[in-house]
């Protein structure tokens, strides 16, 4: 089981994270998050990520000057198209700039599945999250999940993750009902918006590993 904590904006919870065993860090370069960090931040946290920890650029609908700008500064080794990107533009993004890209699906149907295989043939990884209410602010991290039988014994042609709605109390359910081997958690382990809780970071890492 490999689990990504998103939305880290302190070195502490970073420590947390890392130190209890996830395999990849997630950092939000989008202003309207309440998890946002500027490039100078991201470069300081990055700063304690041990080798061998995948840290992930989360933006949305980035454009090819935004994503110059972080990647100049950041050591980064994935990023994450969580907006509206098309297929086309995730193909562009991996080839531009040379790192795996992970596509984010917002699923709430059947009849969004369709999209992770689309995606599949471009992205080197999908992140199944729960897909946010019309006119929402953010288009992940509002702690929804979604019915989770939707995805069961499914599986497409490149490594996907599991996101939406995780916490302690219920990943090791997703993880039975979906046969995910990889799971995101961002306001799931938080205390409050954009604040996330070093005990309950070690709290998802143990459940989720030990499910």
């Amino acid at each position: 089981m490999r689990v990504k904590i998103c939305g880290l904006s302190t070195i502490e919870t970073m420590n947390a994270a890392t130190q209890s065993g996830a395999a990849y860090v997630g950092l939000v370069f989008f202003e309207k998050s309440p998890r946002h960090v500027s490039i100078d931040q991201a470069v300081e946290l990055t700063q304690v990520v041990p080798a061998g920890v995948c840290k992930v650029a989360l933006v949305v609908n980035p454009t090819d000057a935004e994503l110059d700008a972080i990647l100049e500064k950041t050591p980064i080794d994935m990023i994450q198209l969580h907006g509206a990107e098309t297929a086309d533009r995730v193909a562009a993004v991996r080839a531009r700039f040379g790192l795996p890209v992970m596509k984010a699906v917002g699923i709430a149907d059947e009849g969004d599945l369709k999209q992770l295989a689309n995606y599949a043939q471009v992205a080197d990884q999908l992140l199944v999250d729960a897909k946010p209410p019309k006119n929402a602010d953010l288009p992940g991290g509002n702690g929804l999940s979604f019915d989770w039988r939707l995805i069961a014994g499914r599986r497409w042609a490149v490594p996907w993750m599991l996101a939406g709605g995780l916490t302690p109390d219920n990943v090791a359910e997703a993880v039975r009902l979906t046969g995910a081997q990889q799971v995101d958690v961002s306001s799931g382990v938080e205390s409050s918006a954009g604040a996330k809780s070093p005990r309950l970071i070690t709290e998802f890492l143990d459940r989720a590993r030990n499910k």
